[in-house]
């Protein structure tokens, strides 16, 4: 168990071929469409989501910062996809790499502080040194704030990958506690399969709101430098 314990975190390969591609491309063909002037059910309640999602990150922005609404909406849809396609059984989920995650913080993260630089220099500026600072501690806390505006992105992939790879491992255990015990005792058993069914309904819901925390972020990074 100890061996395969970290085993759905390896990146696939397919025919020694990294894999990890074509599943980052999956998780936008589930994504349903409508060609009709009359939309199903299923549209109807997308849009509504994407609507009422969008609503309440954009409402803070200006009009500089409403023109991310379409990326931002693409990017909590895609975090949230791949999220609960990875807690399928023998599925692999990107979001458990940090690499994947990075790659995502980065450029938004780098676009939102040039963005800021551009056009309101000044007040990027001002965030380095508060106001009524005493003169000696001026240098320290230019080095601290421009260590807590560097380490951002840092901080932001490193909060998903390891909300994501804490609810795999936990599931990961359960479930093989619940093999273990299925031959030795069947009450315990019953009990164990209980906890796993729970934490499998709050992983999706984890899945969600990680989803929703980390594009929020970005939001609020967007939103102070603009």
């Amino acid at each position: 168990m100890n061996e395969n314990l970290f085993a759905s975190f390896i990146a696939p390969t397919i025919l020694g071929l990294p894999a990890a591609v074509l599943i980052i491309l999956f998780p936008p063909l589930l994504i349903p469409t409508s060609k009709y002037l009359i939309n199903n059910r299923l549209i109807t309640t997308q849009q509504w989501l994407i609507k009422l999602t969008s609503k309440q990150m954009m409402t803070m922005h200006n009009t500089k910062g409403r023109t991310w609404s379409l990326m931002l909406v693409s990017l909590i849809i895609f975090i949230a996809t791949t999220n609960l396609l990875g807690l399928l059984p023998h599925s692999f989920t990107p979001t458990t790499q940090l690499s994947m995650n990075l790659a995502m913080t980065i450029p938004l993260w780098a676009g939102a502080v040039i963005m800021g630089f551009r056009s309101k220099i000044k007040n990027a500026l001002a965030h380095f040194l508060p106001q009524g600072t005493p003169t000696p501690l001026i240098p320290m806390l230019v080095i601290i704030e421009t260590i807590s505006l560097l380490i951002q992105p840092m901080a932001l992939a490193v909060r998903l990958t390891a909300n994501i790879t804490a609810g795999h491992l936990l599931m990961h255990l359960i479930g093989s506690a619940t093999l273990a015990m299925s031959t030795i005792n069947l009450p315990s058993t019953l009990i164990i399969f209980t906890i796993l069914i729970l934490l499998t309904i709050l992983e999706i819901a984890v899945a969600l709101i990680q989803a929703y925390v980390f594009t929020l972020l970005v939001s609020l990074y967007l939103h102070d430098n603009t």
